[in-house]
């Protein structure tokens, strides 16, 4: 008898309004700009074609935004649940509200946090931090076997996750080294829980709405 088989989408949300490049994180307010709506609209389309049949996003608006639009798109809406494990990395929280360019200068522990994830209270080391998104994909091949779901989630999660999956080693340049576009996404293919092969899908070549020109 074969194992049962589980496409999963893992999905980086979509491009977000932040007009003053600060690090939004965990804050409320920064829902996606006209560009994110149409690359999220995008992979609805893109994914319409896939049966997708239940999709599941962070509580961040972003994702939940995200989540909803691609939704909106496939053939016949499916049910949308909410994991919190699917969350924006936990360091953020710290580092939220700064602008960028700021973030070594106002957010001195960065410079820790960027040599060795993990070692500062509320950080999380990279095994943690995508072991966490893959607890969810595994869940999910578990109560969901030889279905397609959508699961929407944010950079940092999905790039540990997928260092995970590659046995690359945990430090920052592997971090970065493959990263995940925003409305990106690794199409994880599943045994059983147990993943077999993953491949990186580039966002949705979409025209840039006049309202996002800026």
């Amino acid at each position: 008898m074969r194992d049962l088989a589980t496409r999963i989408f893992l999905v980086r949300h979509a491009d977000v309004e932040n007009p003053n490049r600060v690090l939004y994180g965990h804050l409320p307010g920064f829902e996606l700009s006209a560009l994110g709506r149409a690359q999220a609209a995008a992979l609805g389309e893109k994914l319409s074609a896939e049966n997708v049949r239940l999709i599941v996003h962070s509580p961040l608006s972003r994702a939940a935004e995200t989540a909803s639009i691609i939704n909106r798109g496939l053939q016949h809406p499916v049910p949308m649940d909410v994991d919190s494990e699917l969350r924006e990395a936990d360091f953020s929280r710290y580092l939220q509200g700064v602008p960028f360019w700021q973030i070594p200068i106002r957010r001195p522990l960065w410079l820790v946090h960027k040599a060795r994830r993990g070692i500062l209270p509320g950080d999380e080391a990279i095994e943690d931090l995508g072991g966490r998104v893959l607890k969810v994909v595994r869940r999910i091949a578990r109560e969901h076997p030889d279905e397609t779901i959508v699961i929407v989630s944010h950079a940092d999660p999905i790039q540990a996750a997928w260092i995970l999956l590659d046995g690359r080693a945990h430090n920052e340049r592997e971090m970065y080294r493959n990263a995940v576009d925003k409305a990106g996404m690794l199409r994880i293919e599943l045994e059983g829980e147990k993943p077999v092969s993953w491949q990186y899908i580039a966002p949705p070549a979409v025209a840039k709405p006049a309202t996002a020109a800026a």
